[in-house]
């Protein structure tokens, strides 16, 4: 059984298309922050493609300071970027079937939305990563021209504290999780991720901490589960 093809690579740049739309509005939120801060467009692109990681991106320019805090900076996009980890363990299943650099390359371009989009496919029984890789790079095209432009109307464009453009990424992320459900069973660790999240917040525990400690807290609870329901098998 093929777990790399050209077909499914192209399965994943469909795939992404259907969900550009949404992400549109978080690429010129972070290329509008960008020039906001001094970053000019060759350095807000630089940071874009090479990252690619929206969250992080948002993290770092939050922080962004002259001198720019380099230490602060690096430590906050390892803790954004921690939740990658749990993500990687739960598409094993297809992953270990490939080697080399089709791995490593594939792995380069996983993203949360990538994530659920595939999660989706393997539950379907389709197990091709090409599909990961198409996604990706699907999803980074439509990023490097988002930022581009927000960059260029950062000048005109103001947003306030609050703006509804910035829910437009949390808005696509909540609709990719609905091919994913499968069920009451899930109902325990999604709960328990978005509670552990919002607890971490209440305490006072800025960016990144309540997005990590929710997705561990699933994750966690979401293989407990799993173990137990294959000793009962």
């Amino acid at each position: 059984m093929e777990t790399f093809s050209r077909a499914g690579w192209w399965r994943g740049c469909r795939a992404a298309l259907a969900i550009t739309l949404g992400l549109s509005p978080f690429g010129l939120v972070i290329g509008v922050i960008s020039a906001s801060k001094g970053l000019s467009l060759l350095e807000a692109l630089l940071m874009s493609g090479l990252t690619f990681a929206g969250s992080a991106q948002l993290v770092v320019l939050q922080l962004w300071a002259e001198p720019a805090p380099i230490l602060a900076a690096t430590l906050a996009c390892l803790v954004v970027n921690l939740r990658m980890a749990p993500m990687g363990a739960a598409l094993a299943p297809a992953l270990d079937r490939i080697r080399g650099w089709r791995l490593w390359f594939t792995l380069a371009w996983l993203v949360d939305n990538g994530f659920a989009m595939f999660v989706a496919e393997m539950r379907a029984g389709r197990r091709d990563v090409a599909f990961v890789l198409g996604a990706g790079m699907g999803m980074w095209v439509n990023w490097m021209t988002m930022v581009t432009l927000g960059h260029s109307l950062g000048a005109a464009v103001e947003l306030r504290p609050g703006h509804p453009i910035f829910f437009a990424a949390v808005a696509t992320m909540l609709a990719i999780l609905v091919p994913i459900w499968r069920g009451r069973g899930d109902l325990a660790p999604w709960a328990a991720s978005a509670l552990a999240a919002v607890a971490a917040h209440g305490l006072g525990l800025g960016a990144p901490w309540p997005v990590l400690v929710g997705a561990f807290t699933g994750a966690g609870l979401g293989a407990w589960q799993d173990l137990r329901r294959e000793a009962r098998a």
